[in-house]
């Protein structure tokens, strides 16, 4: 019969137990040892034993195995294990944070709209809120500047059953946009904004990998002047696509701009405005 051999190992040296986290899809960790960070995107089993591969915001793949306290899970060690069930084939949730219907058809649209400055504003909007708004019937629609908003309003004839929200970029006191937005008083249209000088500011620094957006002087282009200044190529489509891909979820965004596109989809929708 096998004897009990007791653990003589003095308790100061010995490793305090790490949580054991299932690795799921889409679960964010930190690598330790490379500090490489990524969402779970699947796990294997090999010969050298289980690994999970990582995927970064910039979709690049890396293979790590699973060792114990091999990982970060917000600032936390932990040690990921295999699932015991397979990931569900949608998430639970939509990249707005709200719950995902499986197998939901997208609703007839509706009469009324939101209409946004730019097509990099309409692309945010998808990317975060599409799934919502096609459940909800709302169609996004770009304008290529707001100048013309009061026309647009008329030539949109709003009424209780079509709504039209309106999204504005720099709608701060004493701007251009402002001044804008206040000539439009119909009850049946309502306008919101955020501060920034263009959307590409409300998606968080930290979520595309800068420590800040980069303050451009007065008389350039704003676009341009942010790429020179974080030594990207001087091309806004492809800084724009490198920017979006960074966009994940709700997460990803400023707190301003996600307020203001939730009350448009909420005043767009309500009751009152028809189905």
């Amino acid at each position: 019969m096998r004897s009990y051999q007791p653990d003589l190992t003095p308790p100061w040296k010995r490793s305090a137990p790490v949580p054991e986290v299932p690795a799921e899809t889409d679960l964010v960790v930190e690598e330790v040892s490379t500090g490489f960070c990524g969402a779970v995107i699947r796990c294997e089993k090999t010969a050298q034993g289980p690994t999970v591969t990582l995927e970064d915001r910039f979709g690049k793949h890396r293979v790590f195995p699973m060792e114990p306290r091999g990982f970060l899970l917000e600032g936390t060690v932990v040690t990921l294990v295999r699932p015991k069930a397979a990931a569900p084939a949608r998430p639970a949730r939509t990249a707005s944070g709200s719950l995902a219907v499986p197998g939901a058809r997208a609703r007839v649209a509706r009469a009324g709209r939101i209409y946004v400055e730019g097509r990099h504003d309409a692309e945010l909007v998808e990317r975060v809120w599409g799934d919502d708004l096609r459940i909800e019937g709302v169609v996004v629609e770009y304008l290529e500047g707001v100048d013309d908003l009061p026309a647009v309003v008329r030539e949109f004839s709003p009424g209780p059953d079509a709504r039209l929200g309106v999204l504005v970029d720099h709608l701060v006191p004493g701007s251009k946009e402002s001044r804008i937005a206040e000539q439009v008083s119909d009850a049946n249209v309502l306008v919101v904004g955020h501060p920034y000088i263009d959307v590409w500011e409300a998606v968080k620094p930290s979520s595309v990998g800068i420590a800040s957006w980069p303050v451009v002087p007065r008389g350039q282009d704003w676009k341009t002047g942010v790429c020179r200044a974080l030594g990207w190529e001087e091309n806004t489509g492809a800084a724009w696509q490198r920017i979006l891909s960074s966009v994940r979820s709700y997460r990803d965004l400023e707190p301003t701009l996600l307020g203001s596109v939730e009350h448009l989809i909420d005043f767009v929708t309500a009751p009152e405005s028809g189905v």
